[in-house]
């Protein structure tokens, strides 16, 4: 993967130079962008082809996880900023809560009914909205795939398909975090945990096994625990509660999402035993940003949020369009955010 993004970036290289000189120059929905921000974008549409100069108000429907997750809140920001930059008229709908798997396809297919001109869903799990994407694709309405897959063989056995997938290499969000909390124990190593999320979720296997994949070649570093904290705060702090008494001398704990991670930090510190031990999280909401300023966590993984709904965007306009050019799947890099390089993210979205 670490090639894959060598060679967009040097096929992008003079889109990357231009782009940082116009962000630096502001833009109505974000002001002066970040610089590693413009080359997120710069890498995506790199990917995309010609770009639509104006969306020329087509609606795109939007269909998140749950609005309960500050990480996706942020996101709808995101999406709400580009639709008045790039004249679109963008919809977010979400299902109430994490793992409401009927409710979401629910949601999914009262927007089919809705007349997009594009869907932009990720999905709770591989096969959940699959019934919905059927009803997208008997109406003509281009559907995208955001973030983790649909299961590509069951969409196909039942008779459908996806028009596009937009997608970061969520292993990589593991093992940038694995890494460094591997790299900052030192030769001594230690034990860890991880906590992950809802089990058979896309993002969270792969987060997952990213981490435990590091864990397992640095040879000092014993994983004693995976449990699932379903992407809940208060069941992320019992666990870390109940692993910080099973294990004293626990040396690190990566967490599938902020959110778990923040909780975990909590429990620790409630416990007495915050100190020593490293945590990580993945997707730097706001509250990890500020976390991670004051020590409270190590680290957090993440991708330019601006890039991807841009992203996303353009490629719901081109299919809307019915554009021939574009690839089956847009990816977009992975960053770590730590105490070390927190001054690099300023202005990051």
């Amino acid at each position: 993967m670490k090639g894959e993004f060598r060679k967009m970036k040097r096929s992008a290289a003079g889109v990357v130079l231009v782009l940082v000189l116009l962000w630096g120059m502001g833009t109505a929905a974000f002001g002066a962008m970040n610089p590693m921000v413009a080359e997120s974008v710069a890498m995506i549409e790199s990917q995309l082809g010609a770009i639509p100069a104006d969306g020329g108000g087509k609606k795109i429907g939007v269909l998140v996880i749950t609005l309960s997750n500050p990480y996706w809140t942020e996101m709808k920001k995101r999406y709400e900023e580009w639709s008045s930059e790039m004249n679109v008229s963008v919809e977010i709908m979400s299902a109430p809560t994490e793992g409401d798997l009927k409710s979401q396809l629910d949601t999914l297919e009262t927007m089919v009914v809705k007349g997009y001109d594009a869907i932009i869903a990720t999905p709770m799990d591989p096969f959940n909205l699959i019934p919905g994407v059927l009803k997208a694709n008997e109406k003509g309405i281009p559907v995208i795939c955001s973030g983790p897959a649909i299961d590509a063989k069951a969409l196909k056995d039942a008779g459908g398909r996806l028009d596009g997938w937009i997608s970061a290499t969520f292993l990589d969000q593991g093992r940038l975090a694995a890494e460094d909390m591997v790299k900052k124990m030192g030769a001594e190593g230690g034990k860890v945990a991880i906590i992950e999320g809802i089990p058979g979720a896309g993002q969270s296997e792969a987060r997952k096994k990213g981490a435990g994949d590091v864990f397992a070649q640095a040879g000092n570093v014993p994983v004693v625990s995976v449990q699932p904290g379903k992407w809940d705060r208060n069941l992320a702090f019992d666990i870390a509660t109940n692993l910080v008494k099973a294990t004293p001398d626990l040396r690190g704990i990566y967490c599938a999402n902020d959110v778990m991670a923040l909780a975990a930090a909590d429990a620790l510190e409630a416990a007495g035993k915050r100190e020593g031990v490293l945590i990580y999280g993945t997707d730097f909401i706001p509250e990890a940003r500020t976390a991670i300023k004051e020590g409270k966590l190590q680290g957090s993984t993440t991708f330019s949020q601006a890039a991807w709904t841009r992203g996303a965007i353009v490629y719901a306009l081109k299919l809307a369009e019915k554009a021939t050019d574009l690839p089956e799947r847009l990816n977009i890099p992975i960053m770590l955010a730590t105490a070390e390089n927190i001054g690099d993210f300023e202005g990051w979205k």
